[in-house]
């Protein structure tokens, strides 16, 4: 049998077809536009995921019988607002999690109803890419649309809906609406009430694995694929990712250099960072996992090489560095503000410490090194609430680069760990499929199967020590700035 992940992104959707051996037997991409109506804004038309989705299946199964496919399943991008009325007409664009209009939303939740009780109810606080805070913002600025509400979905549950007509979500992605009480998997009455919707407006929430129904006649027309197809309820991005890199068991952690960064680890019991700068949120294999989430990784080394000293090779820029933990440049990757730690829209990047005799590989060398301590962050965050990592499974862009693993085990004193599949969460997606469709008994168990760890970097002692001495440096230069921050931008 035949398994399709669905990765559901910002400028694309990706599809990955597997089969029963975890092999990938062929994958397709489909780009569509996005919009930004005003400074901040972020929002694209849920019809063009749809439309990109039917072309992109066309190509995945040209060479295959349709027959075959027993499931499919999704990793998308998440907080998402996606709006349908009674009719499950959408009724306004989407508004997507990088959109930055919802500020003075924020400020009411975190600091109104205060960022103690909403981090009770739903294990975080309130971010300006929450699907809360847009729901706010559209009531306040949209009365006539928000009246008009009948459904409040997600990016990838739309998607979803349209394959099988159910209304659906998962608890991976409902936690981060902020309308979600992580900790009990249910949502939460009082959050609903502070924003003014009514519970029948939200989704049923399903767990990643688990069916929520089959492909509908009308779908099967639509899309080509035949209603013996189950439709899989799929996870966030993130999530997705995970299992797409088998970090589901407790402790295990993955960090992923793309273009922006995260530090995804997964736990068996819920737990909460005390000052919310991690989000706490269900895993997609039925437990919970923290996140740690930097907004430039390796779109700061893009932007650097790109723009600036006009060099495509990415792959040469560090090589030949000998002085790792010795170089006395600095580099600040806000380049797009910061969420973990600072949660500050207004940080931007900084190269400290530079004289006469600096170089550009100097220069090069401290963005890695900046970007590496940024995700540094989100590891001392979670060693400090007791989790034990002393590995790492690296993917994306950056993690291609020998030097830069190199420096991310020294950096972080952990083993980094290489894989043998990145297809991030196109692959956990068709993974959550098999689970689904009863290939595998867990997600845990197919992970173990398929996943398999190739190479190993293992840290060097000495420059672990000069690399603590540096990140120690580094940390004490957000504070000096943030003042600066606020006048400048």
């Amino acid at each position: 049998m035949l398994y399709i992940g669905v990765d559901l992104g910002t400028s694309a959707v990706k599809l990955v077809l597997m089969n029963e051996e975890g092999e990938i037997r062929n994958s397709a991409s489909k780009s569509y536009p996005l919009s930004f109506p005003q400074t901040g804004w972020s929002e694209q038309n849920p019809e063009d995921w749809i439309s990109g989705i039917k072309e992109g299946l066309k190509e995945l199964l040209k060479d295959e019988k349709v027959e075959d496919v027993d499931g499919i399943s999704f990793g998308g991008q998440m907080h998402g607002l996606v709006i349908l009325d009674e009719n499950d007409k959408v009724l306004r664009p989407a508004i997507l999690w990088n959109d930055g209009r919802t500020s003075e939303e924020c400020e009411y939740l975190n600091n109104t109803i205060g960022r103690e009780k909403i981090a009770a109810l739903t294990g975080n606080m309130a971010f300006t890419g929450f699907t809360a805070p847009k729901l706010l913002w559209v009531k306040k600025h949209e009365p006539e649309i928000f009246d008009k509400i009948a459904k409040i979905m997600l990016p990838k549950d739309y998607v979803a809906y349209k394959l099988s007509g159910v209304h659906c979500t998962d608890a991976s992605d409902a936690s981060g609406m902020l309308l979600y009480d992580v900790k009990n998997r249910k949502w939460s009455d009082e959050m609903i009430d502070i924003v003014g919707i009514k519970k029948e407006q939200l989704a049923k929430v399903f767990e990643s694995y688990e069916v929520v129904g089959n492909v509908s006649a009308k779908a099967s027309e639509e899309f080509g694929l035949p209603t013996s197809v189950k439709v899989i309820a799929g996870a966030g991005d993130n999530a997705a990712g995970a299992v797409g890199t088998g970090t589901t068991s407790n402790g295990m952690c993955s960090v992923s250099i793309g273009t922006s960064g995260t530090v995804f680890i997964s736990t068996d019991d819920f737990a909460m960072d005390p000052t919310n700068s991690m989000h706490s949120f269900a895993h997609s294999n039925g437990k919970y996992h923290f996140l740690g989430c930097m907004l430039s990784a390796a779109s700061c080394n893009k932007w650097w090489m790109d723009d600036i000293v006009n060099d495509k090779d990415y792959s040469g820029e560090l090589k030949g560095v000998k002085e790792y933990g010795k170089n006395k440049v600095f580099f600040l990757p806000y380049l797009m503000g910061e969420r973990t730690p600072h949660n500050n829209p207004n940080a931007r990047g900084a190269f400290i410490g530079m004289s006469m005799d600096t170089t550009k590989q100097d220069m090069t060398q401290a963005l890695i090194e900046g970007v590496t301590f940024g995700l540094r962050d989100s590891i001392e965050i979670a060693r400090e609430l007791g989790v034990k990592i002393d590995r790492v499974r690296a993917i994306g862009g950056g993690a291609k680069n020998p030097e830069w693993c190199r420096i991310l085990a020294d950096v972080m004193n952990v083993k980094v760990d290489k894989i043998n599949c990145e297809e991030g969460p196109g692959f956990g997606a068709c993974i959550l499929a098999a689970v689904g469709c009863g290939k595998f008994a867990s997600v845990e168990e197919a992970g173990a199967k398929l996943i398999k760890v190739t190479q190993t970097i293992e840290q060097i002692p000495e420059e672990v020590e000069l690399y603590e001495k540096k990140y120690r440096q580094w940390k004490k230069m957000y504070p000096a700035l943030k003042d600066i921050y606020d006048e400048i931008v």
